[in-house]
């Protein structure tokens, strides 16, 4: 397996991705403490996570079009102008001191919009600034290492900024973060093919590209076991400053801690991904990983003991990468390079699209028996989800290795031998 870490234009992208991830994570931290010391409510916790990801359900497929038919350079990087511009208007109102909740949600559904865009059209540049496609795996193992970077550093720097500043610092950091990574962009040189003179419709393609995702068996089953983990499943984060405040009686730093240990799994599967060689079995990688996911769900549902709870958030981190990461790498392995873009569009729909409702679902379960049995419910939810798509497992591996042998990426096995004689 070729790395990509002595691919030049991934140096200057993830330089850039490095610092502008760190406010991020700094902006989504501060934004679900400033939330719940406004309103002490899990339920507004879930809105603002709803209204955060629910326009991806609306806008993903349009942005997959969107990815295919553009420059994708041009597209990330109006994309990056636009975070900044959300960023900056969210640190002057919170400064000011004139934010209100509408507010909040509005803006966060103003994020929701770009996010949907940016994710499918950054997906997709990341092959276009390879070598070769023998450097995905490392790529997107790289990419998944430096985005948990971020998620473990932080949400550490934002404890420590909101209780010396406030939530405002945090938000005018990540305006200024977006400084680095579009100044990346602009030194990085794009290799995206030619579109093809003869384009159809939006709407054909829309349709060609939805037939080819649920005609393909093992991207149509990912795709529906990832929807079910976002509706289930990922909905437990923003119960997170309701387990700091509540469960814990701390602050923001408590938050920070938690939110830091999250990342740091998250961090140790990225790696133990990106230490893999070829790409095969990631299927059982993917099971396992949910294992972990609703065993340290179930675990951290029932602790009130700080220590024990790190260590379950660190496991939920380091679960959900692998099964995340390893379900990204099949499918941008086995998908066809004309419509990537759109296959990545309904990836994101299917995992963002449905994990709003379940934040919404998980805030108002909260308010009624509190965030430990919600979460302790998510967690046997992600168990059950391991066992049902574990009977699939080997459907999935026997229909995923042809590809790989046919790309020069794994050799054929003695399975896949014996069924083909």
């Amino acid at each position: 397996m070729k790395t990509a870490w002595k691919n030049r234009n991934l140096q200057l992208y993830y330089g850039g991705q490095v610092v502008s991830l760190v406010g991020t994570w700094m902006q989504q931290m501060a934004l679900g403490w400033l939330v719940y010391r406004l309103t002490n409510s899990p339920f507004m916790l879930g809105l603002i996570g709803f209204s955060s990801q629910a326009p991806a359900l609306l806008f993903s497929p349009f942005a997959g079009i969107v990815a295919d038919r553009t420059n994708r350079h041009r597209l990330v990087l109006l994309i990056q102008v636009l975070f900044m511009l959300q960023a900056a208007l969210l640190a002057a109102l919170v400064w000011t001191k004139q934010e209100q909740l509408w507010q909040l949600v509005l803006l966060s559904a103003c994020l929701g919009v770009i996010t949907a865009f940016d994710l499918p059209a950054r997906q997709t540049f990341l092959v276009d600034m390879l070598d070769d496609n023998e450097q995905l795996t490392s790529a997107i193992g790289i990419n998944s290492s430096i985005n948990t970077l971020g998620r473990l550093i932080g949400p550490f720097v934002a404890g420590l900024f909101v209780a010396w500043a406030g939530e405002g610092i945090c938000f005018l950091v990540n305006a200024v973060s977006y400084v680095a990574v579009i100044g990346a962009l602009l030194m990085v040189k794009s290799k995206q093919p030619a579109a093809d003179p003869s384009r159809s419709s939006a709407l054909s393609q829309l349709k060609e590209g939805f037939a080819y995702t649920i005609g393909f068996t093992p991207i149509r089953d990912l795709i529906v076991f990832l929807s079910l983990i976002g509706l289930f499943a990922m909905p437990f984060a923003v119960l997170m400053p309701a387990f700091a405040k509540d469960v814990f009686h701390g602050n923001a730093s408590t938050l920070g801690f938690l939110t830091g240990a999250s990342g740091a799994g998250s961090l140790f599967g990225a790696l133990l991904l990106t230490s893999r060689k070829g790409t095969r079995d990631l299927s059982r990688w993917i099971i396992a990983g949910c294992v972990l996911f609703g065993s340290a769900l179930i675990t951290l549902g029932f602790s009130t003991f700080l220590p024990l709870s790190l260590l379950a958030v660190a496991v939920i981190g380091f679960g959900s990468m692998i099964l995340m990461a390893g379900s990204n790498t099949v499918i941008q392995t086995i998908v066809d390079e004309d419509k990537r873009g759109r296959v990545m569009s309904f990836v994101i729909m299917a995992f963002m699209g449905l994990s709003p409702i379940g934040c919404m679902a998980a805030g108002a379960v909260a308010n009624l028996i509190g965030v430990g049995r919600t979460v302790v419910a998510t967690g046997i939810l992600t168990l059950a989800l391991a066992l049902i798509f574990g009977a699939r497992v080997m459907r999935i591996h026997l229909n995923v290795t042809p590809e790989y042998v046919k790309q020069g990426i794994a050799e054929e096995d003695q399975e896949m031998a014996v069924m083909n004689k």
